[in-house]
């Protein structure tokens, strides 16, 4: 069997109403997709996805070259191929086959994986709305993003007031509470809420002392990014609980495979639509310790382009047992959502395959009144402009939209290329 024809197709997938106005501020580019349709001289199709503003490796023009008119068995192994191609060859050595890409990758240890529902940082007001859909949609589990710019109590509040007690809330500050000092009395009063499960990168991974002294004192499960630091220094030291597992199919395995012998549990952070988390399920299946819900992100979509959609049940989504993927792409919704050619021919260099960053202002306010304007924000902008932070009673105003002022115009100036502005409390 010989790969004879490789297809790469652009589309942006929209988020839904409620994602398009969170994420404006962090992951809008997260919607454009890379489509790989793989050909074989059988006469089979697999196709795989690429979220190319974050998967851990896109698709090259080399990469193409390298398959094409080549076995697709002897290929899939090469994470440096990129994510929607690999995952394109698993589906169609499947399907050549006859079997599940979860056979390809090992032994099947479960029938149906965890999963879980995602969101960036948000208003009170939004996290609950998307926690209130998430329990709608069948999932038990939700991953956020806290951040100090917002009041993170009157979320959780939020969040419980519309949630039943089993479901669960995985808080990631992404290392903004700098150090432990910071970061112990804030984990183990987020602890005392039913809903939080634990916690992930708290502060930086490579603070050995920090990370294990938060492991020690706070009664909540500690995840890192496995690999920093080194897996063995992690295991020895004893710096967390568990991990966060991403990348291709055999850094996967590899990671998975030390964490079971670790005897530590993780989940896969494999963001994409539905061919990617139809990707992660036969990843989990064959994972003994893929016990944590896997990330993908498939509930920011409004389409996932499959002909029967990612189900989920009780926080869990079966594993297909067809051949490939077991799933069916949905061409029209691939076409309603492709890139045109002209679009792509009219992209400036340097843009192509991007949104441009939207142009607003935030604008956070302080407990005591205090107002503070930065264009992208950040961690490390808002720390330099205003320590640590994690307080009650944070909040950020609505974006501000270019309105044709000058007003508007002088501040965007100011804040546009990572300044801030602050406002003293009158």
């Amino acid at each position: 069997m010989k790969v004879t024809d490789i297809e790469r197709i652009l589309v942006d997938v929209p988020f839904t109403e409620r994602q398009q106005r969170i994420t404006q501020r962090t992951v809008y580019n997260w919607s454009i997709l890379e489509l790989c349709r793989v050909t074989a001289d059988t006469g089979d199709v697999g196709w795989g996805e690429t979220v190319i503003h974050y998967t851990h490796q896109r698709v090259t023009d080399a990469s193409v070259e390298r398959v094409l008119h080549s076995s697709p068995a002897a290929a899939m192994w090469d994470d440096s191929l990129g994510a929607g191609l690999q995952m394109a060859l698993f589906d169609l050595v499947g399907r050549i086959t006859g079997v599940s890409v979860h056979q390809l990758l090992g032994t099947k240890v479960r029938d149906a994986t965890p999963i879980s529902w995602w969101c960036s940082h948000a208003s009170p007001e939004d996290w609950a709305a998307e926690a209130a859909a998430a329990v709608a949609a069948g999932y038990t589990s939700f991953k956020n993003k806290p951040r100090p710019w917002w009041d993170i109590y009157a979320q959780l509040e939020a969040v419980s007031a519309v949630t039943p007690p089993h479901f669960k809330l995985d808080l990631d500050p992404n290392a903004s509470l700098q150090n432990s000092a910071t970061a112990v009395p804030v984990l183990t009063r987020l602890a005392g809420y039913e809903r939080v499960a634990m916690f992930e990168t708290p502060i930086p991974q490579n603070d050995i002392l920090g990370n294990r002294q938060i492991r020690r004192v706070v009664p909540r499960p500690l995840a890192m990014h496995f690999g920093s630091p080194p897996f063995i220094t992690a295991v020895r030291e004893e710096v967390c609980d568990g991990f966060v597992v991403s990348g291709g199919a055999a850094r996967v395995l590899q990671h998975g495979t030390l964490a079971a012998e670790a005897q530590l549990p993780f989940w896969l952070q494999l963001v994409g639509n539905g061919l990617t988390t139809t990707w992660a399920a036969h990843l989990g299946a064959v994972l003994s310790h893929a016990t944590w819900p896997t990330i993908s992100c498939i509930n920011l979509y409004t389409e996932q382009l499959l002909q029967s959609p990612v189900e989920v049940s009780g926080g869990y989504q079966a594993v297909p047992d067809g051949p490939g993927l077991g799933v069916q792409i949905d061409v029209a919704a691939v076409e309603r959502h492709r890139v045109s050619a002209e679009t792509l021919k009219s992209l400036a260099a340097g843009q192509l395959h991007e949104h441009p960053r939207p142009r607003i202002i935030n604008t956070l306010v302080f407990p005591d009144g205090t107002r503070v304007h930065m264009g992208a924000m950040g961690p490390h902008t808002f720390s330099a402009a205003s320590g640590p932070g994690w307080s009650d009673g944070m909040r950020v105003e609505p974006p501000r939209t270019d309105d044709g002022s000058q007003e508007w115009q002088r501040l965007w100036e100011q804040v546009r290329d990572g300044g801030v502005v602050r406002d003293k409390v009158s």
